[in-house]
């Protein structure tokens, strides 16, 4: 018995119903990928295998457009991708940093969402003194004097 194009109907809202539950925001990606197969089975004769593969694909697709086109913001939080931006920033040290042990900086005003960053430098430097960010090295900031 293969199913019928309302099966996939009830499924897409079931799915996106689920949503409302489950706070992943992931479902509802699945949902429409099953509405659209929905729509293709009311409009030709498909086999179970192609509306599987064809409820798969379109379900990837919108979750991978989700992740790429709509919400590219959630790749800019991390510390390297923008490090153009950080380079060249003054703050103050909150807590002393050596050449083997990481401090924190504290900024005036906040880089990519947060005020204080670790740290690390290749000399020791006491708390509160001013510091320059040199460059990013992995999720740290590399600093220098000013």
């Amino acid at each position: 018995m293969e199913p019928e194009w309302w099966h996939w109907a009830v499924g897409g809202i079931v799915l996106m119903l689920a949503e409302l539950v489950v706070p992943s925001f992931v479902l509802i990606w699945f949902g429409l990928g099953a509405l659209v197969v929905a729509l293709a089975v009311s409009m030709a004769s498909i086999g179970l295998t192609a509306q599987l593969g064809l409820w798969l694909i379109v379900s990837l697709a919108l979750v991978a457009g989700w992740f790429k086109v709509f919400k590219p913001s959630m790749h800019k939080t991390r510390i390297g991708m923008s490090d153009a931006n950080v380079i060249g920033e003054v703050g103050v040290l909150v807590h002393d940093v050596a050449h083997f042990t990481k401090g924190q900086v504290r900024f005036q005003k906040p880089i990519l969402g947060a005020d204080v960053w670790e740290c690390i430098a290749d000399e020791a430097i006491k708390s509160g003194e001013r510091v320059k960010v040199l460059d990013v090295e992995g999720s740290f900031l590399k600093v220098g004097r000013v």
